[in-house]
């Protein structure tokens, strides 16, 4: 809960706080320990779940522009604005 929330400390506090009080749940020595961990190492976790949530795929340029249309075989057609976009994909780390 505490990672996919990215909590900060103070959702961190109140979270740990709640779950010392739930009948079953952890000790204050326990959340004061689960909170020292969260603290040094959110960035690393945080990190790693974003990694492993990715597709396979990824952008890895795009590029757009508008064009009107100057000449056509129907007079309703010209000057019809027409969006162009480009993406480029990749693999992660690729």
């Amino acid at each position: 809960s505490i990672a996919s929330a990215d909590m900060d400390l103070n959702q961190l506090e109140a979270f740990l706080t709640a779950q010392t009080k739930k009948q079953g749940g952890i000790t204050s020595d326990q959340a004061a320990v689960i909170a020292k961990f969260w603290k040094n190492h959110r960035t690393k976790i945080h990190e790693s779940l974003i990694r492993q949530s990715r597709w396979e795929n990824g952008l890895k340029s795009m590029s757009w522009r508008v064009d009107l249309k100057a000449q056509s075989r129907h007079v309703d057609q010209i000057n019809t604005p027409v969006a162009m976009v480009e993406m480029e994909l990749g693999k992660n780390g690729q």
